[in-house]
């Protein structure tokens, strides 16, 4: 059974959800517009900005990623959250 996580928990994990759709949505773009000097510059503050939520997350809740992609706090807490599919 998954423990029910505060509302932050989810707020936080929807922000990310819609900055991550952002970063997809720009990276097809800059497939076809390499030269679009203003999307790249979007693109970086955005991908910045999904490096500094989940950073943010994973100190207040946990791993989002695991096989070394997130590190974990002491005690190991690799299985103390639900993951983010699980929500």
């Amino acid at each position: 059974m998954t423990k029910q996580m505060p509302p932050e928990y989810y707020q936080l994990l929807e922000e990310i959800q819609a900055i991550d759709f952002v970063l997809v949505e720009l990276n097809l773009y800059l497939n076809t517009h390499q030269h679009d000097m203003e999307a790249i510059k979007q693109f970086n503050e955005t991908a910045q900005l999904s490096m500094q939520l989940k950073v943010n997350f994973e100190k207040k809740f946990g791993p989002l990623m695991n096989f070394g992609r997130s590190y974990s706090n002491y005690p190991w807490d690799v299985d103390d959250t639900p993951w983010p599919w699980q929500v």
